[in-house]
């Protein structure tokens, strides 16, 4: 077990070893036993957590605010657009003063090519850890809630289980890459043979337009290696979900492609019939499971036959990103 964690930042899925994460999950599993059997475990009383937000949020916010409570903390909640941050306040002063002020930084800034960058220079500044709440390239805490359901579900012994990282239709708008890039990096650190899915990749007169970074998708291809378990790419929904173990589709911008609103859907639009419905999950092990880390475009991304049906862990997938972050929050802030 792996013991080193107290003030330090994370930010990136990398940043903690695949035995560290592998700490942070049975002190997550620990801390939901005793939510479940209403044990005390106030890990961090009176310690304090600043979550500064420029997107707008859910279960991050709801997680991180009742987790902080039952740890015995508390957590502000500081809106971007309603204090100063609008008007001047730099990423250094940010790191410098509220990292004096609080014990702990979580921070969701998602905007494509500087989020990232963002909560980097605010880490620099900052004497308090650094928690990524989400940004344009890591979606950290989500990961490691999926990876704690996968396990869960399918046992401790991942090897040779085919999970499905898939892009998805949504009419809504091009959401951030850092779901799908993060779970590409941690479950081949886990022992899946992963298999990512979005539209044309191997059409030679057409740019893959749903492509990641191509850092994250070396170092996926790296883990892969490492853990001598299969990555591969297709451009195939229908053919990735044949007997998969997880699929895990949801929608996302083509942000390697174009920036803008208007060109990216008119992309997205394109692709109408990557839904995951009762078909395609017939593709898939009778024992399955569906992931999603919320919100999902019911009718586009998804039925509701699927999403409501025996396949989805849905709601378990969202539970359990109160008991990681928990542990994260008791792991370095402590």
């Amino acid at each position: 077990m792996q013991t080193n964690f107290r003030g330090r930042d994370f930010i990136g899925d990398l940043d903690f070893s695949k035995e560290e994460v592998e700490t942070v999950l049975d002190v997550a599993w620990d801390l939901k036993r005793k939510r479940a059997l209403n044990e005390s475990h106030a890990l961090l009383r009176d310690k304090t957590l600043a979550m500064l937000f420029f997107f707008t949020s859910t279960r991050t916010r709801g997680s991180f605010e009742a987790g902080m409570a039952q740890l015995g903390g508390h957590a502000a909640f500081i809106d971007s657009e309603t204090t100063q941050i609008s008007h001047g306040d730099t990423a250094k002063e940010i790191g410098e003063i509220l990292g004096r002020y609080y014990d702990g930084l979580a921070i969701r800034q998602c905007d494509w090519q500087f989020g990232n960058k963002y909560e980097n220079e605010v880490a620099r500044a900052s004497r308090a850890p650094v928690l990524n709440m989400q940004c344009d390239v890591y979606h950290p805490f989500q990961c490691l809630a999926d990876i704690m359901t996968v396990i869960e579900k399918k046992g401790r012994d991942l090897r040779k289980k085919k999970v499905v990282v898939s892009w998805a239709y949504a009419a809504s708008y091009s959401k951030p890459i850092s779901v799908p890039q993060s779970l590409i990096l941690q479950m081949t650190r886990f022992g899946c043979d992963v298999v990512l899915a979005h539209p044309p990749e191997f059409v030679l007169a057409h740019p893959p337009e749903f492509k990641l970074m191509p850092e994250i998708m070396d170092m996926a291809r790296e883990n892969a290696k490492k853990y001598k378990v299969g990555f591969e790419v297709t451009d195939n929904m229908d053919e990735a979900f044949k007997d998969a173990a997880v699929v895990y589709p949801k929608s996302w911008g083509p942000l390697l492609t174009t920036t803008g609103k208007e060109d990216g859907k008119a992309l997205i639009d394109k692709y109408k019939s990557w839904i995951t419905d009762e078909r395609r999950m017939k593709l898939t092990k009778d024992d399955s499971i569906y992931m999603h880390c919320l919100p999902a475009d019911r009718g586009l991304e998804v039925t509701d036959g699927v999403i409501d049906g025996p396949h989805s862990v849905v709601y378990d997938e969202a539970e359990n990103r109160l008991h990681a972050q928990k542990a994260v929050m008791a792991l370095t802030m402590s």
